[in-house]
């Protein structure tokens, strides 16, 4: 009975030690999160959401010119003469444009791209709120990282102070050496301080781009990896062809081609039907009141036959579409130069982690030998503490090179506008 009781007792704390790990581990921000209440809540990308639907607006309202127009007026007046006389008049006016030369049509057109490139733009808009949710979490991790680091290098210097005052205590060596460990513990402290002053500046930075509190503690979930696969150049460089920078420079070209399309509307004549109402009513005190209304109903042509501006206006819509076109090759050169620099850089900083990875274990021997010498009195104190010194920085290094890592991987997202893999 006791037994089976036990096994309960045991099942329920085990149950409940899952139970709040799994809370713990919920209640943490992971990567994608982050991107998400940064989409909810940063102005700068609130604002161009808003951008496409004034767009849109302007979009609908280019269907105007292809409806009807009515206008409708009213006018009294009052003359002071030898007698007193007024008129009343009431005006409707519809008309409808038949033909314009493909003006409207251009300008609809015109229209719908501004609302297309403006989708690009909350494209791009996207591009830099991941890449600053990215780098600013990574940089937080890696702060947490550095943080515990430093609390296993004030762990070393504690090792190494106790080992010279127990040496020291019992004659086999010097105060100077138990000053040597002082000092070099102290300097642990206050890289300790630092280190945690660094953490929290990090995580504000990343709240305020997010929209939480400022005072949000850390709660990231996630961890700097050391190994990223690698990326195909090729796709890389078919990907950067499909950036909203490139869709905007084609769109701008397309403007242009239409902006032409406008200018050469003039050439044409233009048709407009009209169909009026008129009322009129009017008077003295001495005579009846007279009124009358009249209906009308009009096509009207006009065309110009000649004004110098338009002829220069064409020829300036001409080199606008050269001056496009050769824009649009401009940036396809520099978005592919900067993704070859980019590419180059993420390539350094895969062969820089071996090569951090390699130094922090030789880091790492080469404190255990000198610890262990400097216990039995085969090494003195300022060689201990090199060693201990130096283990530290190549522990930093490695944190350091891996998150050089992730910002050029981050780095290569952003110039290739494309999600790479971060498991």
């Amino acid at each position: 009975m006791k037994t089976k009781t036990s096994i309960c007792i045991t099942f329920m704390i085990f149950t409940a030690i899952f139970f709040i790990l799994s809370c713990a581990a919920a209640s943490g921000l992971t990567l994608e999160q982050a991107i998400e209440l940064a989409q909810q809540n940063l102005p700068s990308y609130k604002a161009a959401e808003l951008q496409i639907r004034a767009k849109e607006e302007l979009y609908k309202a280019t269907l105007g010119d292809y409806v009807p127009r009515l206008d409708v007026s009213s006018n009294y007046s009052k003359f002071y003469t030898s007698t007193e006389y007024t008129t009343r008049s009431y005006d409707a006016t519809l008309s409808y444009t038949l033909f314009d030369g493909g003006k409207r049509d251009a300008s609809r057109n015109i229209s719908k791209l501004n609302l297309d490139i403006q989708k690009f733009e909350l494209k791009k808009s996207f591009i830099d709120l991941s890449y600053d949710v990215k780098s600013a979490f990574f940089s937080a991790l890696a702060k947490n990282e550095s943080l515990e680091q430093r609390r296993v290098q004030l762990q070393d210097a504690q090792k190494d102070y106790e080992v010279a005052e127990g040496r020291y205590k019992f004659g086999v060596a010097k105060l100077s050496d138990a000053l040597q460990a002082s000092v070099r513990l102290e300097q642990a402290k206050f890289n300790l301080v630092e280190a945690e002053n660094s953490l929290r500046k990090a995580v504000v930075q990343l709240n305020s781009i997010i929209g939480r509190s400022l005072e949000t503690p850390f709660d990231l979930i996630g961890t700097l990896s050391e190994t990223y696969p690698n990326e195909n150049r090729a796709a890389l460089e078919q990907a950067v062809l499909q950036k909203p920078e490139i869709k905007q420079a084609e769109q701008k070209q397309k403007i242009a081609e239409f902006n032409k399309q406008s200018e050469m509307s003039v050439f044409y004549p233009t048709f407009n039907a009209e169909a009026g109402y008129t009322k009129t009513a009017g008077g003295n005190r001495s005579s009846s009141t007279s009124s009358g209304e009249s209906k009308s109903g009009l096509i009207i042509a006009r065309w110009n036959i000649f004004e110098l501006g338009r002829y220069h206006r064409v020829k300036a819509a001409r080199h606008e579409i050269d001056i496009s076109a050769e824009n649009l090759r401009e940036t396809k050169r520099q978005a592919l130069l900067t993704l070859g620099l980019a590419y180059e850089d993420y390539t350094t900083a895969v062969n820089n982690m071996k090569v951090a990875q390699q130094q922090l274990k030789q880091a790492q021997q080469n404190y255990d030998q000198a610890f262990g010498e400097y216990k039995v009195g085969k090494a003195d104190i300022l060689s201990l503490v090199q060693a201990e010194s130096q283990l530290a920085s190549a522990r930093e290094q490695l944190i350091n090179t891996k998150l050089n890592l992730v910002n050029s991987r981050i780095e290569l997202e952003k110039i290739s506008g494309t999600e790479l893999t971060w498991k």
